[in-house]
């Protein structure tokens, strides 16, 4: 259950003024009327994409000496939260015409290649190392994607209005931080992370 809130709670807010999070908002622009064919590309992409990283961090936390993984952790933790701080925008290769038909195929690939390489992206590689349960982690951090990014979809503009993504950034760099120390100074609070 530990590791499934983390990664929930990590990638939630962390997602928040994302790229991917903007995608969000440019495919419900251009799909109008069709947020459930939107939805389910991101989620099928994101479960894809996170269990693919979980997995590696997993593996990566099997073959890795536990001092040495938890100077990685820790450090990780806290290169996500200098990460965070940056504003993220959209590429113009994340909009591009997939040549596939419809909401669902263009919402998969752009949402499964915006996420490659970013810090949701990487946060899950981590979680999969720190934490055990691999399921636990892949269906958090997925929710977490399907939190933040479902109203973008649904709500769209008028989401990015009441919503200050600015201040979330911050919110998301003091959460990596604090796993991030917490994991360097071995810190036990019985919530797993040190």
């Amino acid at each position: 259950m530990e590791a499934f809130l983390a990664s929930l709670a990590m990638v939630t807010v962390a997602e928040m003024g994302d790229k991917t999070q903007l995608l969000s908002f440019v495919l419900a622009a251009r799909f109008r009327g069709r947020p459930w064919a939107i939805i389910s590309g991101i989620f099928a992409a994101t479960i894809a994409n996170h269990f693919v990283a979980a997995w590696v961090g997993d593996w990566v936390a099997a073959h890795v000496a536990p001092d040495v993984m938890r100077w990685v952790l820790g450090l990780g933790f806290l290169a996500f939260a200098g990460w965070a701080l940056i504003p993220d925008k959209l590429d113009e290769r994340d909009t591009r015409q997939t040549g596939l038909a419809g909401a669902f195929a263009t919402a998969l690939v752009a949402f499964f290649l915006a996420e490659m390489g970013d810090k949701t992206q990487l946060a899950t590689v981590a979680l999969g190392a720190k934490y055990a349960s691999l399921a636990a982690v892949v269906v958090g951090t997925t929710l977490g994607m399907m939190v933040a990014n479902v109203p973008a979809v649904l709500l769209g503009e008028r989401l990015a209005r009441h919503v200050p993504l600015a201040k979330m950034r911050f919110v998301a760099a003091a959460l990596f931080a604090l796993f991030g120390l917490l994991i360097l100074l071995k810190v036990n609070l019985g919530l797993g992370l040190a």
